[in-house]
């Protein structure tokens, strides 16, 4: 039976959009009454609590009165709402090269699974898109509290397809030390660098392109 592939997202499916994010936290900052570099700032120090435990509301109030801010509820509204459509957005930009890719591992049989580390709006978003109805498992870390490269966010994506994790491949760029956490569960690991050489020191298996990827999967190893 073809192995489940379980994808990173940012960077891996669809480009990260960093410089775009920190545009839009900058615009985010006006609307709360906040100095936009401190924001930015912020943002890039909490990351691993906005993908694990603040929804866009909760980052926003909670990082505008750590700088001094007292927004009102409207403003963090307006705020939180600006960085949802950037998640949409942000989704919205897969290449049709990278469905293509997708649709050959579910027509070779392949399930097809996901696992980001992303925050809240992301995951909101994420049912809408047209990515979502190609795969069979989604986990998102600021939906399941626990974040790449944390052991249990692999095993937890190999428990929803019902098969052991040495039984998955994992695709990543390897961003937050993703590709080694796959490894450590025993999951075979595919670096791309199409879109971010997030990982250069990473010694394993790495393609130029997602597209090389199924053509991979029917060797007699199976990227083994």
């Amino acid at each position: 039976m073809p192995r489940p592939v379980i994808f990173d997202l940012f960077h891996t499916l669809v480009p990260g959009g960093d410089p775009e994010r920190d545009r839009v936290v900058g615009e985010m900052a006006l609307m709360v009454g906040v100095e936009p570099a401190a924001l930015v700032e912020a943002y890039h120090a909490t990351w691993r609590d906005r993908m694990t435990r603040w929804d866009a509301a909760e980052t926003v109030r909670i990082l505008a009165r750590r700088l001094g801010g007292s927004p009102t509820e409207e403003q963090v509204a307006r705020a939180a709402t600006h960085r949802r459509e950037l998640a949409r957005r942000l989704l919205s930009r897969v290449r049709p090269e990278t469905v293509a890719v997708l649709d050959a591992l579910r027509a070779d049989g392949h399930p097809i699974g996901l696992v980001s580390n992303a925050t809240a709006e992301t995951a909101e978003a994420w049912p809408s898109t047209d990515l979502a109805r190609r795969f069979d498992v989604a986990v998102f870390s600021s939906d399941v509290g626990l974040a790449k490269p944390d052991p249990a966010i692999y095993r937890l994506a190999a428990e929803r397809f019902g098969v052991a994790p040495a039984d998955c491949v994992f695709v990543g760029d390897g961003a937050d030390g993703e590709l080694a956490g796959a490894a450590a569960v025993g999951m075979t690991v595919v670096r791309t660098t199409e879109h971010n050489d997030s990982d250069p020191a990473w010694v394993g298996r790495a393609l130029t392109a997602l597209g090389e990827l199924p053509a991979l999967l029917r060797e007699p190893t199976g990227g083994r």
